[in-house]
């Protein structure tokens, strides 16, 4: 699957739950069916624009601080091979995000690393 398709059939499924055609949708909420098509499909990355982003969200009903609005605009990042801001803001994240890749790519993370994540399992942090 293309990076694209990840925010792409989010969108298209958001859609269809408001039981809207695209050109349904694109004329109800004054978006261009040709671009939306092409997001929809993984043919075009997400646009760059937060405005633009959040025009969208609002557009498919989701609201601001749910699960759905945290989804479609890390979706949107990750599409761009991008870290959402609200996480590249915390310090302490993004000195762990190095372990975390390893981790993800199934390298060995090295001991240290390992007790250390062990010791914050156990704390409960």
């Amino acid at each position: 699957m293309s990076y694209n398709k990840l925010f792409g059939e989010f969108f298209k499924n958001k859609r269809l739950a408001l039981k809207l055609s695209l050109r349904e949708f694109c004329l109800e909420k004054g978006f261009d069916p040709g671009n939306l098509s092409k997001i929809e499909r993984g043919l075009m990355t997400p646009p760059n624009s937060p405005e633009l982003l959040k025009k969208y969200a609002d557009a498919l009903n989701i609201k601001k601080g749910t699960d759905d609005w945290i989804e479609f605009f890390d979706r949107a990042a990750a599409c761009k091979g991008k870290i959402p801001n609200e996480i590249l803001e915390d310090d302490e994240i993004v000195n762990k995000l190095p372990v975390f890749f390893r981790t993800l790519r199934g390298e060995k993370v090295p001991e240290e690393k390992l007790n250390e994540i062990i010791n914050l399992i156990r704390k409960g942090n």
